[in-house]
């Protein structure tokens, strides 16, 4: 008997795993996280799931409950520290895309300017060439006499 897959089947390991198949985290803000909580199960992204579980804590110390407090306090920090890294991720990789445009545009402006070069180079050898071509006829004949003395 076969094996039916559900609409949201994820590949990998089980359990409501945030890591991309290399081991690192996704750098996906809206990335979809399943957090088994210490008594709740919650999905959001990383900043959702970061306001939840401080409300969460914010109410238990409210009521009392210092541990649950405590533990919802400490799933909130690693939310808030996943947010950090998903956001010096995404200022990295902008910061090398930045350089690779400047790269990029640098090497486009030089070729640009050895073109402008080597056509002029071409240019001066040719324009004397062409000087000589648009000479009146008679003019020409004379170069020629001359050339052969």
């Amino acid at each position: 008997m076969k094996r039916m897959r559900s609409r949201h089947h994820r590949t990998g390991s089980g359990g409501g795993s945030s890591r991309n198949s290399n081991g690192q985290m996704p750098l996906n803000r809206n990335h979809v996280f399943e957090s088994n909580g210490p008594d709740l199960r919650v999905r959001g992204t990383a900043q959702q799931l970061f306001e939840k579980y401080l409300q969460l804590g914010r109410d238990a110390t409210g009521t009392g409950d210092r541990i649950q407090a405590e533990a919802y306090f400490q799933h909130a920090e690693h939310y808030f520290r996943t947010l950090n890294a998903m956001n010096l991720a995404a200022q990295s990789a902008q910061q090398e895309r930045a350089e690779r445009q400047r790269s990029y545009e640098q090497a486009r402006m030089e070729r640009r300017e050895q073109s402008m070069r080597d056509g002029r180079e071409r240019g001066d050898a040719s324009s004397e060439e062409e000087e000589t071509r648009h000479q009146p006829h008679e003019d020409r004949d004379d170069i020629d006499d001359q050339e052969e003395e």
